[in-house]
């Protein structure tokens, strides 16, 4: 019997933790129109909808929607099936399937899209492949797939037996792909063609600390610079972008203070301006705050209670002031005002969303 990442991490989550009550449901800041998805094996019933504040029924038949991207073409919003046959699909408004695609891999987990090409790429965690898609200019419909399966493995036998994609997105040049991958403790570039409409085989373009498990990456707005979480080891690391989408280590922070429980880093995102760097981490349960200087070096600023269990994702948005965090296992989401310096205060605001691991505005 295969073990599932979900598996493996719920596992991992029932170490040393206590009972968690979910706090009762409030209203959010309103005014806007948000998505939820969720789990199934958590209790989650599909997309939920969270108009002005309230949520609303879900959107059955949309089962284990852990990450989703909109704008795309013909304004289609993709949502991924994390599941051994792993499905992503293309929604038009009310949510009418409008179109979809094998990911020819097992557990995607994280999707990118280039508007301008109309090109999308998925990562395959447990397949650790990547799956890529010319997409119909006026639908947004995803043609049948190419599959670049990586390769490599690291010294964590439970979760490095083989490579696992956590992450992907295409530069801001739009010259490459990037993949990252927490089972073979690297970077994986593929040469982009926005024209052609194609990617070149992978190559490595950064080799991580052996173990670290890296999952997720985030750009600098500005500056030739990117920030990596890791999953197995609570660090961070800085690199330079260099021109043939290579990266090279510049600096490197711990996320959480040590000897506390243990922590599995998950969502990273940086602010329009690229003044301040943030980090959720499951097990403490903190999004860890960097201020980041002139070039780019981050400062540790705070480490704030999620407000709930297992922050898996949280969806930054600063223009509103706010951040709102997704608490997979307690089931909440859970607001956050962030000061003009970067720093978060909590509100007391909170909704109920059972399984809850992502978030997005449509």
């Amino acid at each position: 019997m295969t073990t599932t990442r979900r598996e493996v991490m719920a596992g991992a989550a029932a170490i040393g933790l206590g009972s968690v009550v979910s706090p009762a449901m409030a209203r959010l800041p309103g005014g806007d129109r948000l998505i939820a998805g969720t789990y199934a094996n958590e209790g989650g019933k599909g997309i939920y909808p969270i108009v002005d504040g309230r949520v609303g029924a879900p959107v059955t038949g949309i089962v284990n929607a852990s990450y989703g991207v909109g704008n795309g073409p013909g304004g289609a919003f993709y949502l991924l099936r994390e599941q051994t046959e792993g499905q992503v699909k293309g929604y038009g408004p009310g949510w009418k399937v409008r179109g979809g695609a094998s990911t020819g891999g097992a557990d995607p987990c994280h999707v990118a899209l280039d508007r301008s090409s109309a090109c999308l790429a998925v990562a395959n965690y447990s397949s650790g492949s990547v799956a890529f898609y010319q997409l119909d200019r006026k639908t947004g419909v995803p043609g049948e797939a190419r599959v670049f399966q990586h390769q490599g493995k690291g010294p964590n036998a439970e979760r490095q037996a083989g490579p696992h994609a956590h992450w992907v997105g295409f530069s801001p040049d739009r010259r490459w792909l990037h993949s990252v991958d927490l089972g073979a403790d690297a970077i994986f570039a593929y040469r982009f063609d926005p024209v052609a409409r194609t990617l070149a085989e992978p190559v490595i373009a950064w080799v991580a600390p052996a173990g670290v498990g890296p999952r997720h990456m985030v750009r600098h707005p500005t500056l030739p610079r990117a920030y990596v979480a890791c999953e197995l080891q609570t660090r961070l690391f800085v690199l330079e972008a260099l021109p043939d989408g290579r990266f090279r280590t510049i600096g490197e922070r711990t996320l959480v203070p040590e000897g506390g429980p243990a922590s599995y880093a998950a969502h990273i995102a940086i602010d329009r301006a690229g003044r301040t760097l943030y980090v959720s981490n499951r097990g403490t349960d903190v999004i860890t705050v960097f201020a980041l200087d002139a070039k780019g070096e981050p400062s540790l600023v705070q480490h704030v209670p999620t407000g709930g269990h297992w922050p898996r994702f949280f969806l930054l948005r600063d223009g509103r002031g706010e951040m709102l965090v997704a608490n997979e296992r307690s089931g909440t989401v859970v607001a956050f005002r962030i000061a003009p310096d970067g720093r978060l205060t909590p509100t007391r605001r909170s909704i109920a969303i059972p399984g809850v691991v992502f978030l997005a505005e449509v």
